[in-house]
């Protein structure tokens, strides 16, 4: 099942730099769940945009967007691992 992404929506690859300079979907903006990124930066991001958001296995993205949720972010979908965020979105994983 194919996710629509517009020129609007946003990526984010919550693994850390090193998972992501080995792979990641063209265009994702990188937030280090575990380093804490993803809290900090949530009061930056705007709340009425759509997320898309991937980890290495769904874990952490799945914990993100209840973070975001929490913030008040409606728009939200977990699109699981690398390779299941590259088949739904259909784009290109890039280095």
């Amino acid at each position: 099942s194919k996710t629509e992404v517009s020129r609007d929506t946003i990526i984010l690859d919550v693994r850390t730099a090193e998972e992501f300079a080995a792979g990641h979907l063209d265009g994702a903006q990188q937030l280090d769940f575990n380093g804490g990124e993803v809290a900090a930066t949530i009061p930056t991001l705007d709340p009425n945009a759509e997320y898309l958001l991937y980890c290495r296995s769904g874990n952490r993205s799945g914990q993100a967007v209840t973070l975001m949720e929490q913030a008040g972010f409606t728009n939200l979908t977990n699109l699981g691992s690398l390779e299941e965020a590259a088949q739904a979105t259909q784009i290109a994983v890039v280095k």
